[in-house]
């Protein structure tokens, strides 16, 4: 039976020139596991809206054609009209939370639906369980990591029962285990309730191989093919597959097990490595100190989020902060920036606390961009933000509008800020903040909503920062980023520093957070780029 049917759709936003997306015609069946993917900005969260009416009921713009969820015409069902049929977990999990509590918050939705309280109570419990938030239960949502509120976005959706699941960005604040264990749950609503889930998400080697189709959304035209089908002329492709397509493999791999089993030739001719091989490549550029914290702590009431932690940060490098959600990483990051609380310990750049300077000076020492970043963004348009933060540094005019287009091109500058997606939200305060070019620059969870390319473009950026002189520091999840940016990465757990190493010696000693490449090749590879020098040729 058809799920999900869209007739001609078109829809086209105030203003706009062109549609964003444009005569698409599309069929879901029940218990199909689809996978939208495409370029930051090509609609994909447009289209995501279009399938429970938010798209045009409050986002505006004009929709065209027919979009029908089990028989109920979007044109005549509001997203309230559709509540029982269709659950949406959006970019910002914080933005879409009514009540204060994880316990609260699992039981609005079914509270609206009229649902009696034993059904209630027994849904919560499984939902808790599913996803491994029970000991969250009565947790305060605004006092939850990132990754920690995207799970119970999930399962506040999740608890209703829906039979059409649309989730935006769903692993892209989780740690690798954490985004396994949701997939995992979500697979199992597949596989055994026949719910139909459609899900974007840029960190496609996530959901790849859970996928039965691939929805491909470029220059306002939707492709609908199978995953290998698909991924063979993709815009977005994660490692695994650009590997494939540059060593040739037939049929194209999407997972680590395919590509395992098509590399055997390629791990042959690299032969068995030295004993020491990785564990003895150095840090690419090792320069002077710049930041110290010694014996640094945060508490946040009876809960210690950071123990007595030594750090140094040197000019010269990308440093990656990685661990678990709630392993106290960005608590680390605010107090290290002098605006979060501590407990006890020091931290000094050039002499000087970040927490004695001035909010203007401070931004010149020690830039962060928080995990939210529309917090920082308060100007009508995007032309308006840029030209502030120029003034504000005291850069040359279209220093930030440049920044901006490097990493995430094409969005017009009278654009408001709150219109833009995650990423290129994401990629605006990116900009504003590097147009400062602080001595240290600290980046808490930097690739969200970014694709590939942004991705790419990113990791240039903050290369040629580091080359410059300047130390980099950035949490993160997305063990593919680090794997093409970071000289180092630093693994917190439990607010306690328990690796502090050279990128390839960390990652590869963990199967959570070793990149695709490296699991598929060994050898010290990580990237495909690190394969194509190895190789120096098409294999």
């Amino acid at each position: 039976m058809t799920a999900i049917s869209l007739r001609s759709v078109s829809v086209t936003y105030a203003d706009a020139t062109a549609p964003v997306i444009d005569q698409v015609d599309l069929e879901i069946a029940e218990g199909e596991l689809v996978l939208v993917v495409g370029r930051t900005g090509s609609g994909k969260s447009t289209l995501l809206g279009a399938l429970n009416g938010l798209v045009p009921h409050f986002t505006g713009g004009t929709l065209t054609g027919t979009v029908s969820i089990h028989g109920r015409d979007t044109r005549d069902h509001r997203p309230r009209d559709l509540a029982d049929l269709v659950g949406v977990v959006g970019q910002d999990p914080l933005a879409g939370f009514v009540t204060d509590t994880v316990e609260e918050e699992l039981a609005y939705g079914m509270e609206q639906l009229g649902l009696a309280p034993d059904v209630m109570r027994k849904r919560v419990e499984e939902t808790l369980d599913l996803l491994g938030i029970a000991d969250l239960r009565d947790a305060p949502l605004a006092d939850l990591s990132g990754g920690q509120q995207q799970r119970v976005a999930i399962g506040s959706v999740l608890t209703t029962h829906p039979k059409v699941l649309v989730l935006d960005e769903p692993t892209s604040a989780l740690d690798p285990t954490g985004a396994e264990e949701v997939l995992a749950a979500i697979t199992r609503l597949v596989h055994d309730l026949a719910i139909t889930v459609v899900v974007a998400e840029h960190r496609v080697e996530r959901v790849l191989q859970y996928a039965d189709r691939v929805l491909h959304v470029v220059d306002g035209r939707v492709e609908s093919g199978a995953p290998a089908e698909i991924m063979r002329t993709s815009t977005i492709a994660p490692p695994v597959v650009e590997l494939g397509r540059w060593a040739g493999w037939h049929p194209l791999p999407l997972s680590v097990r395919d590509g395992w089993r098509a590399g055997a030739s390629l791990r042959a001719r690299l032969g068995t490595p030295p004993v020491e091989e990785v564990a003895q490549q150095p840090s690419r550029n090792p320069g002077q100190p710049v930041l110290t914290a010694t014996k640094l702590s945060v508490r946040h009431g009876d809960l210690v989020a950071v123990r007595e932690v030594d750090l140094v940060l040197r000019t010269a490098e990308v440093a990656a902060l990685m661990g678990r959600n709630g392993a106290g990483k960005s608590s680390l990051m605010w107090a290290l920036q002098g605006s979060g609380k501590r407990a006890g310990g020091t931290v000094g750049i050039g002499g000087v606390d970040p927490a004695d300077l001035t909010p203007a000076v401070r931004r010149t020492r020690v830039g962060l961009v928080p995990q939210t970043p529309a917090d920082l963004l308060y100007l009508p348009t995007v032309a308006a933000e840029c030209a502030q933060a120029d003034a504000e540094t005291g850069s040359r005019p279209g220093t930030a509008r440049g920044l901006l287009d490097r990493i995430v091109p094409g969005i017009a500058a009278e654009t408001h800020p709150r219109d833009l997606s995650e990423g290129q939200r994401l990629g605006l305060v990116l900009a504003i903040q590097l147009a400062a070019r602080p001595q240290v620059l600290m980046l808490d969870e930097p690739t969200r909503g970014l694709d590939y390319q942004g991705k790419a473009a990113l990791a240039e950026v903050l290369r040629e920062l580091a080359g410059s002189g300047h130390a980099v520091l950035l949490s993160t999840h997305d063990v593919e980023f680090t794997a093409i940016v970071a000289d180092r990465v630093l693994v917190l757990a439990a607010g306690e520093l328990v690796a502090d190493g050279p990128t390839a010696e960390v990652v590869t000693s963990s199967p959570a957070f070793a990149p695709q490449v490296a699991k598929v090749l060994g050898h010290g590879l990580l990237t495909v780029a690190d394969a194509v020098e190895r190789f120096g040729r098409m294999p």
